[in-house]
């Protein structure tokens, strides 16, 4: 056993050396009879240790993907795409050229990976998912030898990186001629990661670079450099640039040095990332709903191509908006083929002189969703864009809003209504389980379908005959429908597709007004009191629920048995009272102070306003603290917050 257990270390540091250093010290057939020993071992002990590298073989093919729940929550980054918007976010945090400490580094372009470790070992890797669930992926991430079976950190960790695939593995990958060629290299690392082989995963050579601490037990970093000294002592592949600077000018020329040598990396980046470095500010500073304050990603600049327009064509949107989409000669951009572009609305048609048949400049916005950015060259025959006169999906008249047309039949137009009933069943809303779009067309056209209601009523014989539908995944559905019954008052508010409320909004009202009831008949002064809540969201909720159909889809909703769990109101030293956090709390991490004041009735609000009634303010507290003298609001510290919490 201590040979192999001997045999077992050796190997795993010439992989190290290997795929993280990159710093090879033996040649690959030296590791290779290194390798082939330990497994004539393994088999004649039937011994498999569990940092043994015969782990990292590509195992049978998944069922499925399982979904699982983060540790920490994972927050995508906002975004600016220009130095001026860059400077304006630098320009907030000092003046002149003086700012924290910030870090720039690559923001690469793969597939986010989350991997968790207990007791030193490696027992999950999964997706990001929405950000708090995503899905099992640790059968293909055990192929990928840069990342470590095992850690010296024996707490639980959860480590969060990305999956790349290099252009040199991805130009191997292809030179085969017995493989489908593979388009990008981003792609080709998210399909690897999301196929159900492992073994085609094996193949692509992945790497994943990581770059966070998402959550870690017992230990707290004092800034990005020290968490990032942590991965590395641990073992785990980190980028090679990694540029700490207190100068605005610094940030600026870093990202254009990155910018210039974008092209020439061995791997897709798609900007770079700028990160307050200290931990109390980041904390000081907090999150919004999917971005947290403390940093930004740069975009670099989308890569563009010219195409022509062969069509316009209107779609209409779940709340009977007509939006413009472009029909493209299809043109490879960024290794994907594009044929259609979003054209926003019929002022940005005529403010930017599109015409069927022109040549234009078409982008992947963010490298994601098509636009048209403006025209090349206008060719013979082109023509103009007309506004529609009536809706393309059901022929009744349309009206003009501002710069946008839609259609007049609210209630009654097909294509508007299976967009509400695909927006109410999507995964962030009810979250029902096998009805996409297609699938609810049918049913709308087999006339199962008018109400919201009218789902919870589908029985076998409903879905028999659909085209898809046969016993088990009928059963899988109609089981998806019937858990999808029980739901909070968030997801139910956000389902019901009330204008401009969207996930975040959803949520605010819930936590704001904690029963169905209380939302229906909230007032708009009140509701134009709430945190990043303007005349124009409330107005819209309060017109919702002046709307009588929509009160009726609710009450029908709940007769057919869909309950909506409401928050448990705790009693406690907080009851009743909106608590901001700022500063640093020297006992408390910011998630284990929100923790202790929720579990005694109050609620956690990230920015101080005039409906905030306490706020805790540790060291280095700093604009909120202003903000909250300026109002009158009841101001604590540590050692007051402490008294509080042990009643």
């Amino acid at each position: 056993m201590d040979e192999m257990k001997k045999l077992v270390e050796q190997l795993n540091d010439y992989a190290y050396r290997y795929y993280v250093l990159d710093e090879p010290v033996v040649a690959d057939a030296e590791y290779d009879r290194l390798y082939d020993m330990l497994v004539a071992m393994e088999a004649e002990t039937g011994v498999v240790l569990e940092n043994s590298p015969t782990r990292r073989v590509g195992g049978a093919p998944l069922a499925k993907f399982q979904s699982v729940k983060h540790l920490g929550r994972l927050y995508s980054l906002d975004k600016c795409q220009t130095k001026e918007a860059m400077t304006a976010w630098l320009d907030k945090l000092g003046e002149g050229d003086k700012i924290p400490a910030c870090s720039v580094e690559y923001k690469f372009d793969g597939l986010t990976i989350n991997l968790t470790y207990r007791d030193g070992k490696l027992v999950r890797a999964a997706t990001r998912g929405d950000g708090e669930n995503g899905e099992d992926v640790t059968a293909q991430v055990l192929t990928i030898k840069c990342v470590p079976l095992t850690i010296d950190f024996k707490g639980t960790v959860e480590v969060q990186g990305e999956g790349i695939m290099r252009l040199s593995a991805l130009e191997s990958y292809n030179s085969n001629p017995d493989v489908v060629p593979l388009k990008n290299a981003r792609n080709a690392a998210a399909g690897a990661i999301r196929n159900l082989d492992p073994g085609e995963t094996a193949k692509r050579k992945l790497e994943v670079i990581c770059y966070n601490v998402n959550y870690i037990e017992g230990r707290r970093f004092d800034g990005g450099d020290e968490m990032i000294e942590f991965l590395k002592s641990n073992r785990f592949k980190v980028s090679d640039y990694y540029l700490l600077t207190e100068s605005k000018k610094e940030v600026l020329a870093a990202l254009d040095a990155i910018a210039a040598k974008r092209d020439s990396l061995d791997f897709l980046i798609d900007g770079a990332v700028v990160k307050i470095n200290k931990f109390s500010m980041r904390e000081e500073l907090g999150y919004t709903q999917k971005f947290p304050r403390w940093a930004v990603a740069f975009k670099f600049e989308a890569q563009e191509a010219t195409t022509i327009v062969k069509d316009v064509i209107w779609q209409v949107s779940r709340t009977g908006k007509l939006n413009p989409l472009a029909v493209l000669d299809p043109v490879d951009l960024a290794g994907v083929t594009v044929s259609r572009a979003t054209l926003s609305n019929y002022n940005e048609i005529k403010r930017k002189g599109i015409k069927i048949g022109c040549r234009v400049f078409v982008r992947r916005s963010n490298d994601v969703i098509p636009e048209i950015t403006g025209v090349a060259e206008y060719l013979d025959g082109n023509r103009d864009v007309e506004p529609p006169t009536v809706c393309p999906a059901c022929g009744s008249s349309v009206e003009w809003n501002g710069a946008f047309v839609k259609c007049t039949n609210k209630d009654g137009c097909e294509t508007a209504l299976i967009s509400k009933f695909a927006h109410f069943v999507s995964r962030d809303a009810m979250d029902v389980e096998g009805l996409s779009e297609k699938t609810l067309e049918l049913l709308y056209q087999e006339g199962k379908i008018r109400r919201f209601a009218d789902l919870y009523a589908l029985t076998a014989d409903d879905l028999t005959g659909i085209e898809g539908f046969k016993e088990k995944k009928i059963a899988n559905t109609l089981e998806a429908i019937k858990k999808s019954k029980d739901t909070d008052l968030g997801r139910f508010l956000y389902a019901l597709g009330i204008p401009n409320v969207g996930k975040k909004a959803a949520s605010q009202l819930a936590d704001e007004f904690g029963t169905l009831d209380g939302v229906m008949a909230a007032d708009r002064d009140r509701l134009v009191a709430m945190d990043d809540f303007g005349e124009i969201t409330a107005g819209d909720v309060v017109a919702f629920w002046q709307n009588p159909r929509n009160a009726e889809d609710v009450a029908l909703l709940l007769s057919q048995g869909v309950t909506i769990r409401v928050k448990e109101k705790k009693e406690g030293a907080f009851s009743g009272k909106k608590v901001v956090l700022t500063g640093s709390l020297k006992k408390y991490p910011r998630s284990e102070a929100k923790k202790r004041i929720e579990e005694r009735g109050g609620e956690v609000a990230d920015s101080v306003s005039k409906t905030v009634n306490l706020v805790v303010a540790g060291e280095e507290a700093g604009s909120k603290l202003a903000k909250a003298q300026k109002l009158g609001i009841e101001i604590i510290d540590e050692q007051q917050f402490e008294k509080l919490i042990n009643g």
